[in-house]
């Protein structure tokens, strides 16, 4: 039996980096009050990296969900790979990419990732991790991490949303 209640380990299972940030943070402040120029500015350093790393954090959170659909996604040297169970999966490098799309099927959000070759991959957000495209996507060209979290907690809307075009594909 352990000293966490099943539904309190269950809801801080995904939100651990993004409290490890506050911590950081609080800790950063703590010790810019420790008096002198020298430890507020650490201080003030440690707290803006630490404010950096949550707001990062809050925009993978988005990423994480429960996994209610087949197959898996792994995200090995700039190349995505889905094996999917029931479906197509597939392999594209992130140099590729054209155009990255949410949409739903079913009731269902998938990731619609669009090669510059006319290639697509599709990609259940519910399939077990996925929540490692959230990485992948921040290291593309003028991709707002934003636009794709606030696509991702849309549970009403359009069932079609462009997330990320590539910069160059006029």
């Amino acid at each position: 039996m352990g000293l966490i209640r099943p539904e309190l380990q269950a809801w801080l299972g995904p939100r651990k980096e993004f409290l490890a940030a506050i911590v950081c943070m609080a800790v950063a402040g703590w010790i810019a009050t420790w008096g002198g120029w020298f430890y507020a500015a650490l201080g003030f350093a440690g707290f803006a990296i630490c404010a950096a790393w949550m707001l990062g954090s809050w925009r993978r959170l988005a990423f994480h969900r429960d996994i209610a659909a087949p197959g898996l996604v792994e995200v090995v040297e700039g190349e995505i790979r889905y094996y999917g169970a029931r479906a197509i999966g597939g392999t594209l490098s992130l140099r590729d990419l054209k155009e990255i799309r949410l949409i739903r099927l079913n009731g269902h959000d998938h990731w619609r990732l669009k090669t510059r070759g006319g290639e697509a991959l599709l990609i259940p957000v519910e399939a077990s991790g996925a929540e490692h495209l959230a990485d992948a996507f921040a290291a593309l060209p003028g991709l707002d991490m934003g636009r794709v979290s606030a696509a991702l907690s849309q549970s009403g809307g359009p069932s079609l949303r462009i997330v990320w075009t590539a910069p160059n594909s006029g």
